[in-house]
């Protein structure tokens, strides 16, 4: 039986994703040309290049746009109005994003620009047509309205462990990196999550509790002893 337009949308945007996922794997495990994306990135030392652990944060959007491909390709969804608005927008983006890093890592840098350009355009698009922040977003397409409420385990339980590693995470970057910015950021989710959990007393509790352990450890590492500036050689006689 073909498939119908919604099925086609669908496909192409799980293959664009595994395609995706498989270039950025080989870019790692083989790397690309001999080259990582680091190696090559260091080599162009500039102001506005992060420390190696923000790039961490791409874990976290690979799984949130594996969650999404499954989802979309769910029989249930593929019809569903929003999906059809973007289109095969999110296949784009995985393409964009495949192509990116093979002429990186072929050290095309001309072309890195442009695509980087399309890629951005792309979600700007994507984010316009989904009309975020003003049309209502329907419970199943919110994580927790997959049916997962914690199995024999407390939602509760689930938000202090969530919680608790955030700030096990945030507490080895402000301690190794005395940076007090990234600091600021935690601490400001985490009493955003206490003003916004006022009804269950322990998350907001332990939410103010680690917002005030994450700043403090950031104060007392910024004027902690032992890592300061480097020496400066003196000169030679």
């Amino acid at each position: 039986m073909p498939l119908d337009t919604d099925q086609r949308r669908s496909l192409v945007t799980v293959v664009a994703f595994t395609l995706t996922v498989a270039v950025n794997a080989a870019a790692v495990l083989l790397p690309l040309n001999g080259n990582s994306t680091a190696e090559i990135s260091a080599r162009f030392p500039a102001l506005v290049i992060p420390a190696n652990y923000v790039f961490s944060i791409w874990s976290v959007i690979y799984l949130a746009l594996l969650i999404f491909t499954v989802s979309q390709a769910l029989p249930g969804r593929q019809r569903d109005e929003r999906l059809r608005r973007i289109g095969y927008l999110p296949a784009l983006t995985g393409l964009l994003d495949a192509a990116w890093v093979v002429v990186w890592h072929y050290e095309l840098f001309a072309l890195t620009v442009p695509l980087m350009a399309a890629l951005l355009l792309t979600l700007v698009v994507i984010y316009r047509r989904l009309d975020v922040g003003r049309l209502p977003v329907p419970r199943r397409d919110r994580l927790v309205s997959l049916g997962f409420r914690g199995g024999p385990v407390a939602e509760e339980v689930w938000a202090l462990g969530v919680l608790a590693l955030g700030v096990v995470i945030a507490a080895r970057v402000v301690m190794r990196h005395r940076d007090m910015a990234y600091a600021a950021v935690i601490a400001w989710a985490y009493a955003g999550i206490a003003v916004n959990q006022r009804d269950t007393p322990v998350v907001v509790a332990v939410a103010l509790v680690g917002a005030a352990t994450v700043v403090l450890l950031a104060l007392t590492s910024r004027f902690r002893p032992g890592r300061g500036r480097p020496s400066v050689p003196a000169a030679a006689n």
